[in-house]
């Protein structure tokens, strides 16, 4: 099994080695190189070909987004994760690297940042294995499996569930005696390296749901995306039909002080109004509503059958606020089955019970496919519960939402 390589740019000698030390702390990454600027970040990557890039914005010399022009310019297709401490302070420089062609993005922990930077540990591991292992699979190397971030979170949450029910010192001999079992294994079958015997990876078939009335007319569309969906959501907008007159409203999984931004970079290269929504705001048609960063997103039935945008700070659902659950529940509460729901990209489950719910009030549903999905991890519990009508892959996604919104408008 290979190691997806990882390739530091940063001017921060410190930054570099706190970074190293938690990409070469996590099974299946390593970094093989280290550049202080985007000069000799351009002078690496033919020799050390990293599967991922880990990026600073500013720096001397040759800072971020010249660091991007010339990738863009020279059609060099790794992925590129910023990590600076100007992007909170500067979401729109964030977004100007995303339109350069970055993947994703993350922030550098405030305050003292040897001490903080475990703060952004798993969410830098999480984009490493997404964008960099699908990088490296694409060029036939073995790397770890597309949902391991996902699998050793499971694993985490078992071993916390068997310390509350068998106790601290008789879990952690279970879970010595596991890991023993496994290393075993894998001295037979290497490839074993990432099997979790705590929960069965294998497929399952879809459920099948009985809708509880007809799809209706598409009186709105709800779409619920994470990991992987900054840059799936230009593609989709980009593309949007302009004459589309349903109302938009769309959770993107993203830290606070983003989401205004990343509405704004959407609403230059798309055919409709893109803004960040909020509270009180009337649902309009031709207008697309960005949940803002830490808010949970809802809709709200008010009189004369005008619909209006509620924003909550309730606590989180499946981790994250905003949730795909907390729209997609609204949807299917006030629009039933008059309303297209869409499961995109991304790690974890959020928006896929709720999915089925809006399936099973009959609204129409779609779900991003396997091969264009960064993280096929939503859409695909929604297709297993039951809650994806059809499967569509992002080239199409924008055409297929279209077509739903015009044929039953």
């Amino acid at each position: 099994m290979d190691d997806i390589s990882v390739l530091i740019c940063d001017d921060s000698a410190l930054m570099r080695n706190l970074i190293s030390r938690i990409v070469d702390g996590a099974d299946g990454m390593k970094v093989v190189g280290k550049a202080m600027n985007g000069q000799f970040l351009i002078e690496k990557i033919p020799l050390l070909q990293p599967d991922v890039i880990i990026l600073d914005i500013e720096m001397p010399v040759m800072n971020g987004i010249e660091f991007l022009r010339y990738r863009k310019e020279h059609n060099i297709d790794i992925p590129v994760i910023i990590l600076s401490s100007i992007a909170e302070k500067g979401a729109a420089v964030t977004m100007d690297c995303l339109e350069l062609g970055a993947s994703d993005f993350i922030t550098k922990p405030n305050g003292s940042v040897s001490a903080d930077i475990n703060s952004v540990a798993d969410r830098l591991i999480e984009l490493i294995s997404s964008y960099g292992g699908r990088y490296a699979r694409r060029r036939g190397r073995s790397v770890m499996p597309s949902d391991y971030f996902e699998r050793i979170e499971k694993e985490r949450a078992v071993a916390q569930k068997l310390k509350i029910a068998m106790g601290a010192e008789k879990a952690n001999e279970f879970l010595a005696a596991e890991r023993e079992r496994r290393e075993k294994e894998n001295a037979v079958k290497p490839h074993s390296r990432f099997d979790f015997s705590f929960d069965s990876q294998a497929a399952k078939e879809p459920a099948v749901i009985t809708p509880l009335r007809e799809s209706g007319r598409i009186e709105a569309i709800a779409i619920g995306i994470s990991t992987g969906g900054p840059n799936a959501l230009r593609e989709v907008f980009k593309k949007i039909d302009p004459n589309l007159r349903q109302p938009i409203l769309v959770v993107q999984h993203m830290p606070a002080g983003f989401t205004k931004e990343f509405a704004n970079s959407l609403d230059k290269i798309c055919p409709l109004t893109v803004q960040e929504a909020s509270d009180g705001l009337p649902v309009s048609e031709g207008n697309v509503y960005i949940a803002p960063g830490n808010f949970h997103i809802l809709v709200e039935s008010g009189g004369f059958g005008k619909k209006y945008i509620r924003l909550s700070q309730e606590p989180q659902r499946n981790g994250h606020r905003p949730s795909a659950d907390v729209l997609f529940e609204s949807m299917a509460k006030v629009y039933q089955n008059k309303c297209l729901g869409v499961i995109m990209t991304g790690m974890g489950k959020d928006g896929a019970q709720e999915l089925a719910e809006m399936r099973r009030q009959g609204a129409w549903t779609l779900g991003q496919d396997e091969k264009s999905s960064i993280v096929y991890g939503m859409p695909k519990v929604a297709h297993e519960l039951g809650g994806v009508q059809r499967q569509v892959s992002l080239e199409n996604m924008a055409d297929e939402i279209s077509k739903l919104a015009k044929e039953h408008a």
